[in-house]
């Protein structure tokens, strides 16, 4: 079954131009469903798969700890997998077709109140060169909404400071122009004058915004357990993702008084039902003020 899973992979890059990430969660998924079958079904053959041996992987699936959300997860890359076996003659029938996805309780995201987005910013050592890169990096997401893969993928012909905006390529490789408001702008600015010179290297000559301690251009992991650490210093409390920027980016401009199309084409969002998300975060918000301030709540 793996080469099949390589040649739909291959199919998935030539004819869909799928995204780097994308590609790795339907190999991850691909896989762990090979797995099982080949251990536990002993079965190495799609065209010997049966409706009966998708279901036994979801039950698997969930006894494995796996998600709601990364089960329903394995269905798409499933039925996108065996329609490409039976579009290209690999097998005579798909196994999919009687399994329904079941319905998923949408989870609020999860976003940072503006006092917690002020003490994150103000987390940073200014004084230092690794300082400087964070507050940078810090305001830009919180005042573009990127999501963490473009901010560190951000090259410097991507800015354009003095008409202020920055573009991006977004998933599908749909590009996108972001406006920058004034302390994005100011902490880039110098984050570019006072900080980057000193981190780029020679032997790399990296074209990223954003470098690390050899020059090269952060990683998402590297990102990540900066931030973790500046929650921490910050008094944070709850458990912070960079994603979670992305979240309060959307949640803030809605709460003033944006209208849901703007945010939309802000976040880079194909569909804006999901954008609609962040309208029953503000409305839980406004429930949870009323109940603390409304004397007869």
């Amino acid at each position: 079954m793996n080469d099949l899973i390589e040649d739909f992979l291959h199919f998935l890059i030539v004819e869909k131009g799928l995204s780097d990430n994308t590609l790795h969660a339907y190999k991850r998924d691909l896989n762990y469903f090979a797995n099982y079958m080949e251990e536990t079904r002993q079965i190495m053959d799609p065209e010997k798969i049966e409706r009966a041996d998708i279901v036994g992987f979801l039950g698997y699936a969930r006894k494995d700890g796996k998600s709601p959300r990364s089960v329903a997860r394995y269905l798409a890359s499933l039925r996108s997998f065996f329609h490409f076996l039976l579009h290209d003659g690999k097998v005579s029938h798909d196994p999919m077709i009687q399994i329904e996805t079941p319905k998923q309780a949408k989870e609020l995201p999860k976003v940072l109140n503006l006092d917690e987005v002020e003490k994150l910013l103000a987390a940073p050592d200014g004084k230092t060169v690794y300082g400087l890169r964070d507050i940078a990096m810090l305001e830009v997401l919180y005042a573009t909404g990127l999501r963490v893969s473009e901010l560190i993928h951000l090259k410097m012909d991507d800015l354009h400071l003095q008409m202020g905006f920055i573009q991006t390529i977004g998933k599908g490789d749909k590009e996108r122009i972001i406006p920058l408001g004034s302390a994005a702008t100011k902490a880039l600015l110098n984050y570019l004058e006072n900080g980057r010179p000193k981190l780029r290297s020679s032997k790399y000559r990296a074209d990223e915004v954003f470098l690390n301690h050899h020059g090269k251009g952060m990683s998402r992991q590297g990102f990540w357990k900066n931030l973790k650490q500046l929650a921490v210093k910050a008094g944070i409390e709850k458990s912070i993702t960079p994603h979670m920027l992305r979240h309060s980016f959307a949640t803030h401009l809605l709460e003033n008084g944006a209208d849901l199309r703007s945010v939309q084409e802000l976040l880079g969002h194909a569909d804006i039902s999901t954008t609609q998300i962040y309208t029953h975060v503000t409305k839980a918000r406004l429930k949870d003020v009323y109940k603390e301030f409304h004397p007869r709540a």
